[in-house]
């Protein structure tokens, strides 16, 4: 029986392109979280579980090993995130008793934005070595380590945000999509990219959103 999880089994291919089945299901997962993301639906966070497996078993193969890390923090962030949303304090609920829309503090987005900038600085630094540091885990070298790592330090902050339901969140998702776009083309996961792509325009739609809803008080 073929390994579905293996990124090298063709499920169709278009285009001349071929596609996995697990960049698909990764994509199409990935696709429907964040939509319902906008939304603020809670159960978001529970098909986000099913998309950060598939994505993490993916980037591994891809060597994209910072974005493989980064799945085992969402794992944890996506069951987090559903209990806040579904269960807020009292002075946090909107009308329908679920986590309300807020806006972060300029001083506190500085302070996010220049601790992500060292971290990353950090990460990439850790993700150029792994395979010297553990060539029996990595055999290949990390893909882009700096940009990777930016990705992934700015995608933890902007989870927070997220889980919090600040406004931000969503400008933030659109730096690290645009930048994903790229990274997972040159990275031939075609379809993963253009799935950034269309998560550039969510994000967009989910900022105006949100800041409507802010505005209302909802």
């Amino acid at each position: 029986m073929p390994d579905i999880f293996d990124i090298k089994n063709i499920f169709f291919a278009i285009w001349g392109y071929e596609m996995s089945h697990l960049e698909f299901w990764a994509t199409i997962s990935g696709a429907l979280a964040v939509w319902l993301s906008v939304k603020e639906n809670v159960w978001s966070w529970i098909l986000g579980l099913v998309n950060v497996v598939l994505a993490s078993i993916m980037f591994y193969q891809i060597q994209l090993y910072p974005d493989m890390f980064l799945q085992g923090f969402f794992f944890v962030t996506n069951i987090i995130g559903f209990w806040w949303w579904k269960f807020p304090k009292i002075e946090n609920a909107n009308q329908k008793n679920e986590l309300r829309i807020t806006k972060l503090k300029p001083k506190t987005s500085a302070i996010l934005t220049f601790g992500g900038l060292i971290a990353t600085y950090l990460m990439g630094t850790f993700s150029k070595n792994l395979h010297e540091i553990f060539p029996n885990l990595f055999s290949l070298p990390s893909a882009f380590p700096y940009v990777d790592s930016f990705t992934t330090v700015m995608s933890i902050i902007a989870t927070f945000m997220l889980m919090k339901k600040k406004v931000e969140a969503w400008w933030m998702w659109l730096v690290i999509d645009i930048i994903s776009t790229y990274m997972y083309f040159a990275k031939d996961v075609k379809l993963y990219s253009i799935l950034y792509f269309i998560f550039c325009i969510i994000a967009v739609f989910g900022a105006l959103e949100w800041t409507r809803k802010w505005k209302q008080g909802r």
